[in-house]
């Protein structure tokens, strides 16, 4: 896929949500490919991970969902465990996979740990200092193309802001990369357990 189609798919991707009919369609073909794909037996039943350094996806953004997949089988987003899944993903499947994930009750994993009020507080004000609720929302819900991530698993989130910060993950713009640049580990694992815990 080119950038070109890359970007035309990701600005159709941001069109208003679907109608509620329409939607509610998509996510029961969504749930089809789930149970097809086997996206459960990592992802969680209901979209909710209970595996270390496996993301929830249940009530995740439908266009961020799509996009990652579409990356995933284009091989711009380079996560061996997912070719297999994307095998033969059709942009209506993508769409639809999407759909299914945000219509999932949103939930924190079910081994979450405990909250550390040092590391919460420690978190909290490097997430205001990076601003992390301007794209994220302040809510860190997300929006579009921006990922939910309050109650993400911590060490996925974690994971995930070190290889943007070392450069070994990149998304369809670089400005995570440019956010992180100069935390270091233990400033990371502040954000991720205080966003963990949202």
């Amino acid at each position: 896929m080119t950038g070109l189609r890359v970007l035309m798919l990701g600005l159709a991707l941001m069109a208003p949500a679907l109608p509620a009919a329409a939607q509610d369609a998509a996510a029961g073909r969504g749930a089809a490919l789930v149970a097809e794909r086997n996206c459960g037996a990592c992802h969680g039943e209901r979209g909710v991970s209970a595996m270390p350094s496996i993301p929830s996806l249940a009530g995740q953004q439908r266009e961020f969902i799509a996009l990652q997949l579409v990356l995933f089988r284009e091989g711009l987003r380079d996560v061996p465990a997912m070719q297999a899944p994307v095998d033969g993903l059709t942009d209506q499947d993508v769409e639809d996979l999407g759909a299914y994930f945000a219509a999932l009750p949103h939930a924190p994993p079910p081994d979450r740990a405990p909250q550390d009020a040092a590391a919460y507080a420690g978190g909290e004000a490097l997430a205001n200092q990076l601003r992390c609720g301007v794209c994220h929302l302040p809510s860190l819900a997300g929006q579009n193309q921006v990922p939910h991530i309050a109650g993400q698993r911590e060490e996925y989130l974690a994971e995930e802001l070190k290889a943007y910060r070392d450069s070994r993950r990149h998304g369809t713009d670089t400005q995570m990369n440019g956010v992180v640049q100069g935390l270091s580990d233990a400033q990371i694992e502040q954000i991720a357990h205080y966003v963990s815990q949202r």
